[in-house]
């Protein structure tokens, strides 16, 4: 067993989520591989990854960020031989034309580089990355920056890739952080993505919510799908009217389970419709009977607008906004 290996195993996973796996140490050195060589891409919405690859020129890849970030397919000598070869072994390439296509995307913020699945994101299990993520570690930063006590138990429900268990593990190498989803696939790849960033207090655990999941919590972080997505994809799709039932739900769940002074960071979406947002109003009652502290601010006023003509969900919606709430337990 390589070192590779040794650190996947070290870490373990929940049913389903296989660890150890030559398939899983070969995708950890490719990621090695590709941050040696000093990789960059920052992923954007499905809409402008449409628009940018329906560009002419754009058919076929010609560089590693092509294949690795904007999904396109590649012929012979486009990638070089090392990465083709640990590619191959990872199980991340499939035919596609006279050429191939890469089954995985690569996107990376600050020094880190995490794995995520490949666009179009059209099965039921994948893994999605991007603005949101962003904004979402964005509003990590900012509060463990200003947050005091130490964290010793950490839980980020619906953990996708794992940045945001990933970025509090970081920062609080002695806390135990649990990456919770579940979406076995996404296991996976915060379990590789973990070792990619040299994570080692992340644990990935399948539940449902915190229901797999034992004691009390110093911090819970989420960002949950809050769409609704006539397809009902996991990573999109959010529940309730409006795509806030999952957004909820975390809320509900975390009341229960925060120690005392323990926070809750939610990063969400809510559409509103007629000035109101009736994701704030329910939250605050909630919040209000359990005796928390909180706040609550809009990060983003508008964002996927092209749901408010596409989705009848959305008919009545002016905009979708982007939030930040923080929610305090007493004690």
């Amino acid at each position: 067993m390589n070192a590779l290996q040794a650190g996947l195993t070290a870490r373990p996973l929940q049913a389903g989520s296989p660890g150890g796996s030559p398939e899983d140490a070969a995708l950890v050195e490719l990621g090695m591989a590709l941050k040696n060589q000093g990789y960059r891409y920052t992923a954007v919405t499905p809409a402008t990854h449409t628009l940018v690859n329906k560009r002419q020129g754009n058919e076929w890849a010609k560089s590693v960020e092509d294949v690795f970030g904007w999904s396109r397919p590649f012929r012979a000598g486009v990638m070089p031989a090392a990465l083709m070869t640990l590619m191959r072994e990872a199980g991340v390439i499939t035919p596609h034309d006279e050429g191939w296509r890469c089954r995985l995307r690569a996107s990376t913020i600050k020094d880190s580089l995490f794995f995520h699945s490949a666009y179009p994101t059209d099965d039921t299990d994948a893994v999605f990355f991007g603005p949101d993520t962003y904004r979402f570690i964005g509003a990590i930063d900012q509060h463990l920056t200003t947050a005091s006590g130490p964290l010793r138990r950490v839980a980020d429900i619906g953990c996708g890739a794992g940045p945001g268990a990933i970025t509090v593990a970081l920062r609080h190498p002695h806390a135990e952080v649990s990456a919770i989803d579940i979406n076995d696939q996404a296991l996976r790849l915060t379990n590789i993505n973990a070792v990619l960033g040299a994570a080692n207090n992340v644990r990935p655990l399948h539940s449902n919510l915190l229901n797999a999941a034992d004691g009390m919590f110093d911090l819970i972080i989420a960002n949950p799908p809050y769409m609704i997505d006539p397809t009902r994809r996991a990573y999109r799709h959010g529940g309730g009217a409006l795509g806030e039932g999952l957004s909820l739900a975390i809320v509900d769940a975390a009341v229960q389970r925060l120690s005392p002074q323990g926070v809750l960071l939610l990063y969400t979406g809510v559409a509103i419709e007629q000035g109101i947002d009736a994701f704030r109003d329910t939250v605050i009652q909630m919040l209000r009977d359990a005796g928390f502290q909180w706040s609550y601010r809009e990060i983003d006023p508008d964002v996927f607008g092209e749901e408010l003509l596409a989705n009848p969900a959305y008919s009545r919606a002016e905009r979708i906004a982007a939030i930040v709430l923080t929610a305090t337990r007493g004690g």
